[in-house]
């Protein structure tokens, strides 16, 4: 039986990024074992917004360590060739009169207690920084000018290279099929197709597949699947890489929206998705139906795209908690095993702090931010995060 010092389960970014901290933090020897290729999962799936435009502050606190993670990438990583994507275009949020806009000025207040560069906007200056913008509606805006969007491909292959630079052992097409114990109990291995592997700590990122821990261990973890469509316009008016991202509190369906593939425009839904009953990554229809409902909206908020056409489209899934936020660190009761999951649509965008945070906490380190509030205890407890925008990605 092989023997490593660490065996991290699941390759899209979250998992790769935990293992580059552990190899960087100087963890012995690590394995990355990942059942398809790195990133094949729901981290190719990704829409690859960053912003710290969070009303959960531990959420903010979060987002604004990987935001400068993202912005310096090559020297964090001491790689120059590493890349990000990250497209430093500002974060432009527009809410109506009512509760959300009140949502929206406590939480940019929140983000400058932080030292979040978090700026309230009247819709007469919101619509200077976004000259498309429809305003007649908005009461409030804000903008964020260090958010933006990155790459998925381009972030997660800069982890793996760094991680094999510093001698972890990648293995893709392997699937953890189970749990090693010692007789009191201890994790001290995975079991996979290939044969098992004895590790001195076990970290599980299985992201929408994590239903199969709560077999292996008996402990419920709370976790449902949400299928969300995003798809991309094209109109006569670019919407240029210069252009903020947008999320619009105003329309029904709390979009978001961001430049794409230069021109285009990536618009996707901010409400629940679609529940499914079990894991999938496969691509799933999108029905015009449901592009024309949107694209309407989009059309209210940004007129010169209401005569644009669809570009495409595509599916992707979320692996949702009750609060929409994630569940870090060890599991009650279980020795020598760590999870990471339910990121809730937040995972690309905290990969970078939450790989650090991760390796720091396995390895007995003082952590740069505390992982104790996103403890599964919180479930049973009621200190669940709930932000002030209702149940959705935008916590």
């Amino acid at each position: 039986m092989e023997t490593f010092d660490f065996v991290v389960a699941g390759g899209g970014v979250i998992g790769t990024s935990i293992a580059c901290h552990l190899a960087m933090l100087g963890a012995g020897r690590v394995a990355l074992l990942e059942r398809g290729t790195l990133g094949g999962g729901t981290t190719a799936q990704s829409s690859c917004i960053l912003r710290t435009h969070y009303s959960v502050r531990e959420d903010a606190e979060l987002a604004h360590a990987a935001i400068g993670i993202f912005a310096r990438l090559p020297q964090y990583l001491d790689d120059p060739e590493a890349a990000s994507g990250y497209n430093r275009c500002g974060l432009m949020i527009v809410a109506p009169d009512g509760p959300r806009a009140e949502a929206l000025a406590q939480t940019l207040a929140v983000e400058r207690s932080l030292g979040i560069d978090a700026r309230d906007l009247t819709p007469a200056e919101a619509r200077e920084r976004l000259p498309l913008l429809n305003v007649d509606d908005i009461a409030h805006a804000g903008f964020e000018p260090d958010a933006g969007y990155a790459d998925a491909h381009l972030t997660l292959s800069a982890f793996a290279k760094t991680a094999r630079r510093h001698g972890v052992q990648v293995r893709e097409g392997v699937t953890v099929t189970g749990l090693l114990r010692s007789p009191e109990g201890r994790v001290v291995g995975v079991r996979t197709d290939g044969g098992d592997l004895s590790a001195g700590r076990t970290i599980v990122a299985l992201n929408i597949w994590t239903g199969l821990l709560e077999r292996w261990t008996g402990i419920a973890l709370p976790l449902t699947m949400s299928r969300h469509a995003v798809f991309t316009l094209e109109g006569a008016t670019p919407y240029t890489r210069d252009l903020p991202v947008l999320k619009d509190l105003a329309s029904p369906a709390k979009l978001y929206m961001r430049s794409y593939a230069t021109r285009q425009l990536l618009v996707g839904d901010g409400n629940e998705g679609e529940t499914l009953a079990a894991p999938d990554t496969e691509q799933a229809d999108v029905p015009l139906d449901h592009v024309a409902e949107l694209g309407e909206q989009v059309a209210h908020r940004l007129p010169a795209f209401a005569d644009a056409g669809l570009a495409s489209s595509w599916t992707g899934v979320y692996d949702v908690t009750p609060d929409w936020n994630p569940v870090l660190g060890p599991l009650p009761g279980v020795a020598g095993l760590d999870v990471a999951y339910g990121f809730s649509g937040h995972g690309f965008k905290l990969s970078p702090i939450v790989g650090r945070l991760m390796a720091q906490n396995a390895l007995g380190l003082p952590t740069d931010l505390p992982i104790a509030p996103y403890a599964l205890e919180r479930f049973s407890t009621g200190k669940l995060l709930h932000g002030r925008y209702g149940a959705g990605a935008v916590s």
